[in-house]
């Protein structure tokens, strides 16, 4: 890093938050991905002038930059380009304004997932987006992958629960898009920032929808012999027109791994367990239980388990989210992807994920969103085998490239990052990725805002397979 950069950055702000050592850059080198980096510099904020100011000297030098939350990212979208500015918000954590009334709430961008709901339930409401990360992840992190969750099925992504935006965009300008309003003027810049993947700027107040508590839940854990049969099951309940709060699919090894841990009589032996939960009030919640289990009868359910109280509801819902901490008693490694498929081809996929891992010697647990066809493969390895990354690396473009190939999408709710972007053009067209690179550009005429993300180099794409020139896909 240049020392002008450090030595700028320290006329601006506190600099004892300003840190250039080995041990922090080192520390700030990657995600949750597999994938690694190396800052330049990380500067802790506390306000927006904190952040305005980092901007401000990146773009007088012409260094990049990114914002970073918690770094529980899955596709490299934190991870810095080399030498980067790395602006951790983490400190930025500060519950500003809560409008129980009208549902909405100031927050930081630091601010994680959980507490915001945790220390606002006593109103009666909570943030909808809940990621298995939620513990940890962060506000800024949701909005910057546009980040989804269980519970999105009925409710939807982060994008429908942001009103709007304090920004500092990449020349150091603070600007406000969106806001309290129901319909604020001009062009909707809130829903183009939101899922930019930090290449747009940095958020530093975050205005959230709140959802009321629901007044009644009931939550079941269904079993099955195939998985088909269980997938099947997620297209009756919706062509029946029941929209539950979500629906959640565990294979066999997801089970048994998850078991190991928490102990708490998961069907262990099944091919499948779906986790489906209803909520509203008393009456609607036992009708739509009851008319998912006649459905489930009808596809050959095994056993249906419905949590006697929020003990026991907690414990399945812990038993689903701690899927990915559990993948260690199986492999030290483990390789996630996130693409999204039409209900409707749900089982011929998961058939097609078992058969592309199975060809490469590959273990894999299948836990996902079955409700909205959000699958996250987990590809569990032992990095220390030689060959096994390769091959853990061409069996997650194989997947991602059928995903795609039966109506998918490249990712649901983790964004592109590092991970997809060369594979962008399974996608989209060249008029398509040309048009999203205008709009970046629009933002950041410099492409000094987390460069080298989700858009790919057209140099690294050409073995790929290019959707038609302005295909509609």
């Amino acid at each position: 890093m240049n020392d002008s950069v450090i030595a700028a950055l320290r006329e601006r702000i506190d600099p004892g938050r300003v840190r250039s050592g080995a041990t922090e850059t080192r520390l700030y080198r990657r995600d949750a991905s597999n994938m690694t980096g190396r800052a330049g510099v990380v500067v802790f904020a506390e306000t927006t002038a904190d952040v305005q100011a980092a901007v401000e000297v990146a773009a007088r030098f012409g260094v990049p930059f990114l914002a970073r939350g918690s770094g529980t990212g899955l596709a490299g979208g934190a991870v810095p380009p080399d030498g980067a500015i790395v602006i951790s918000t983490s400190k930025m954590n500060r519950i500003l304004s809560v409008d129980a009334e009208n549902r909405q709430a100031w927050v930081e961008p630091g601010v994680l997932n959980l507490d915001l709901s945790k220390q606002i339930a006593h109103l009666g409401v909570h943030f909808a987006p809940d990621p298995s990360s939620q513990q940890t992840c962060s506000i800024g992190g949701n909005v910057a992958n546009n980040s989804g969750g269980p519970h999105c099925l009925a409710d939807g992504v982060t994008s429908a629960h942001i009103l709007g935006l304090e920004v500092v965009l990449p020349d150091g300008t603070v600007t406000m898009l969106g806001g309290e309003e129901p319909e604020p003027d001009g062009l909707d810049l809130r829903g183009a920032f939101v899922g930019s993947e930090g290449m747009f700027g940095v958020a530093t107040k975050v205005c959230v929808r709140l959802m009321q508590n629901p007044p009644d839940v009931a939550t079941m854990l269904m079993e099955f012999d195939s998985v088909g049969d269980g997938a099947q099951l997620v297209s009756d309940i919706v062509a029946a027109g029941i929209v539950p709060a979500a629906v959640e699919m565990m294979d066999r090894l997801c089970l048994q791994a998850v078991e190991a841990w928490l102990h708490i009589g998961l069907p262990v032996d099944s091919a499948a367990a779906l986790l489906i939960e209803c909520v509203g009030r008393s009456g609607q919640v036992a009708f739509e239980v009851e008319h998912i289990r006649t459905l489930a009868e009808a596809r050959g359910v095994a056993g249906v388990r419905v949590a006697a109280d929020d003990g026991e509801r907690g414990e399945l819902w812990k038993a689903r989210k701690g899927a990915f901490g559990a993948v260690a008693n199986i492999k030290p490694n483990y390789y996630l992807h996130d693409t999204v498929v039409p209900r409707a081809r749900l089982a011929e996929v998961i058939e097609k994920v078992y058969e592309i891992t199975a060809r490469y010697g590959i273990d894999v647990i299948n836990v996902f969103h079955a409700g909205d066809g959000n699958l996250h493969p987990l590809l569990v390895y032992d990095a220390r085998e030689e060959g096994m990354v390769d091959k853990v690396h061409a069996a997650g473009r194989e997947i991602v490239a059928f995903s795609v190939a039966v109506g998918g999408v490249l990712s649901g709710e983790h964004g592109i990052g590092l991970e997809k972007r060369d594979l962008m053009p399974l996608l989209f067209s060249a008029v398509d990725l040309a048009a999203q690179e205008s709009l970046r550009v629009a933002f950041d005429p410099q492409l000094i805002a987390n460069p080298d993300k989700v858009l790919p180099n057209p140099a690294t794409c050409a073995d790929l397979h290019v959707a038609p020139e302005g295909a509609w896909i």
